[in-house]
């Protein structure tokens, strides 16, 4: 069966998201703000959610159009072939969102939608009691501009939540943003990734996820396991070839430190439960003492503490200050970081980074700096 899909994505990470859905070898239909629509069948629904590392959840989209009146709404929802997905023992709820549409009043929308779906199930199986004890279908009216689209979410919780964050600190960046850094940064196994301000260890937990080709998805559920759509054989099929996928012996260069004991206690508590914790080091330490060792051309990639989130401005001068002069003694390094501070680029560097990207940590708006290390020249006698 063809289905329409939509990834969500925090604003910024729709491109890393439209890119990690070709890679699962779907066809992408359009790219909006927040969101990827994109064709898939069953299967899609399941392996979207075990593999997507940046997208906020998948939605089933079922239905596009106009409605000015609240008949209209009511006549449109109710023509969608809602016996296809929810039986009739299903549990289902409606929310919904309006902005700049006649039909204003969100509740009313959840209101109409929910009796429309009722009256074409009644229809459809004969019955006038819904006892919804089955599984459970969470679908969404979002009208914009008069527009409105009907989906059902396949995820769940969000798609963040991973199941490895067993402990955590304050302020903790979310998974997906993490792992989006990550592969911005187009690091590669085999080369030295530092995160200075590690906290809970959600960077480098997520590179070695990525490092290992680890699916995001795999030790948690989804709404859509009990769906009749995606039943659970399918499930179990495609976490055992997400297992065979696992690259237990790629060459992973990770660590991460933090001056806070109790966030390096976290991390490693992540790291374990993330199945990662043998691949990254990970150490008490200040960000004074970071030293490259005997690596040349490593990569540092980090969300240090900024004023509206935690630390206070001594604290972030000192961090800035020792990023600062690591990268001049260290010209070859790369670094990746991101923070609300507008002048963060000429504080540490000196100069405009060589990408910049608009994100947001929650809802805070941030900046991803973006600084290439200098490549060594060849000698000519390197190039024959």
């Amino acid at each position: 069966m063809k289905l329409e899909l939509i990834a969500t994505a925090t604003f910024g990470l729709e491109a890393v998201v439209k890119r990690e859905i070709q890679d699962l070898g779907y066809k992408i239909l359009k790219t909006e703000d927040g969101k990827v629509t994109y064709l898939g069948d069953e299967r899609a629904v399941v392996r979207s959610n075990l593999w997507l590392r940046s997208a906020d959840r998948v939605l089933l989209k079922l239905g596009e159009f106009t409605a000015l009146t609240f008949e209209e709404l009511f006549q449109q929802i109710k023509g969608i072939s809602w016996e296809e997905l929810i039986p009739p023992d299903g549990k289902f709820t409606v929310t919904g969102s309006s902005v700049k549409s006649k039909l204003h009043s969100v509740p009313s929308c959840q209101s109409i939608t929910k009796k429309a779906i009722v009256e074409r199930l009644a229809e459809a199986y004969g019955i006038t009691r819904f006892e919804e004890t089955g599984a459970e279908y969470t679908v969404k009216v979002t009208l914009l501009k008069d527009r409105v689209t009907v989906t059902v979410d396949t995820s769940g919780a969000g798609l963040h939540k991973r199941g490895y964050r067993t402990a955590d600190v304050a302020a903790p960046i979310k998974e997906t943003l993490a792992a989006a850094l990550v592969q911005l940064s187009f690091w590669k196994a085999g080369r030295l990734l530092v995160d200075p301000c590690c906290g809970s260890g959600t960077i480098p937990i997520e590179a070695a996820m990525i490092g290992r080709n680890i699916a995001p998805g795999l030790s948690r559920e989804f709404a859509s396991e009990e769906w009749e759509l995606t039943p659970k054989a399918m499930w179990k099929e495609e976490r055992q070839a997400a297992f065979q996928e696992i690259d237990y012996d790629a060459d992973l260069l990770i660590k991460g430190s933090d001056i806070d004991k109790g966030a390096i206690e976290a991390a490693r508590e992540n790291a374990i439960e993330a199945g990662v914790d043998d691949c990254i080091e990970f150490q008490i330490m200040d960000i004074t003492k970071l030293r490259p060792g005997d690596v040349k051309d490593g990569i540092i990639i980090t969300n240090p503490p900024y004023g509206e989130r935690i630390g206070d401005k001594k604290t972030i001068e000192r961090i800035y200050s020792s990023l600062s002069f690591y990268m001049k003694k260290n010209p070859a390094w790369s670094l990746f970081f991101i923070t609300t501070d507008k002048e963060a680029e000429e504080k540490i560097m000196g100069r405009p980074a060589d990408r910049r990207r608009k994100l947001y940590n929650g809802r805070l708006e941030v900046c991803y700096y973006q600084f290439h290390g200098k490549r060594e020249k060849k000698d000519e006698s390197d190039r024959r």
